[in-house]
């Protein structure tokens, strides 16, 4: 019996490793990118993996479905409040440095 027939056939490990796909992806997104639009991306990335993962738990096994799909919304409510804040910092950075690479912000004390 091989490791894929295994994921095959448990549809919540399948899932699980999706999630992971995509917390695998968003951080290395942080880690390489150097814009803040390019890390709130992976940081997008990340927080839908969790959505996934928290989904998917609660309709393959026993837990209340309800309690998990409103665990998923405060996921999602949380990615948007922290999209709007990134993006409103980005903007405010790009008006007055012309830029938002994050290694040059060290500039913003004082």
């Amino acid at each position: 019996m091989s490791a894929w027939s295994v994921v095959l056939e448990n549809p919540l490990l399948l899932y699980q490793c999706v999630a992971l796909v995509l917390l695998g992806i968003g951080f290395f997104g942080i880690v390489w990118r150097r814009s803040l639009v390019g890390m709130l991306i992976g940081v997008e990335l990340m927080l839908n993996g969790a959505a996934l993962s928290i989904v998917a738990a609660g309709q393959l096994t026993r837990t209340d479905a309800a309690l998990t799909q409103l665990a998923a919304l405060l996921v999602m409510g949380l990615a948007a409040a922290e999209a709007t804040l990134v993006l409103a910092i980005a903007l405010i950075v790009a008006r007055r440095f012309g830029h938002v690479e994050a290694d040059n912000l060290a500039e913003l004390r004082g």
